[in-house]
């Protein structure tokens, strides 16, 4: 992350975020979205499932999803920065692209985590509103994001990525050869 500032000779000068609080950074702007939000989207509407204040046993069950798409997600975030240390840090794209662990069962592992927890939070808090907003996540990924995404790679990596397109789907499924979306 940077901001820019005017130098007195009249020249922009960039100052980036230092390294050791890119993590600190990441890890705060993560909770505020991915758990604070959707807490307080649930106290906008109804709580179905919940007794007296306190989830009921379905909604309990939901907490899988949310634990299995934040180790997920902790997973991806370790391939990216092993993969990656100094693009990492500076919060800019990667230098390689991606293709083992989840990626070799989807193009976009780190957006299925996200939609995994949020969906699991839905289920958690019972609510409706909850349940919108990881609708809005998932068109969001589908069709803004994503798209932009794929141009954006296959401009950097070529026909590289290409081949891993036609062989790894968008979401979810197994190995494909030859087949794209």
């Amino acid at each position: 992350m940077s901001t820019s500032e005017i130098s007195p000779g009249g020249q922009s000068k960039r100052t980036r975020l230092p390294h050791w609080m890119t993590p600190i950074f990441l890890t705060a702007l993560f909770l505020l979205v991915h758990v604070v939000l959707p807490w307080g989207l649930s106290l906008l509407s109804t709580r179905y499932g919940w007794v007296d204040g306190r989830p009921g046993p379905w909604n309990l069950l939901a907490l899988i999803l949310v634990v299995a798409g934040i180790a997920c997600t902790i997973w991806l975030i370790v391939q990216h920065f092993r993969a990656s240390p100094g693009s990492f840090l500076e919060l800019k794209p990667g230098q390689k692209l991606l293709t083992p662990g989840p990626y070799a069962f989807s193009r976009n592992p780190m957006y299925l985590s996200e939609l995994a927890f949020w969906f699991g939070w839905a289920l958690f808090y019972g609510s409706i509103t909850v349940f919108i907003g990881f609708l809005l996540w998932f068109v969001m990924f589908n069709f803004v994001i994503v798209p932009y995404e794929e141009r954006d790679l296959e401009a950097r990596f070529g026909e590289t990525y290409r081949q891993y397109k036609k062989m790894v789907p968008r979401w979810l499924g197994k190995t494909r050869p030859g087949k794209g979306d």
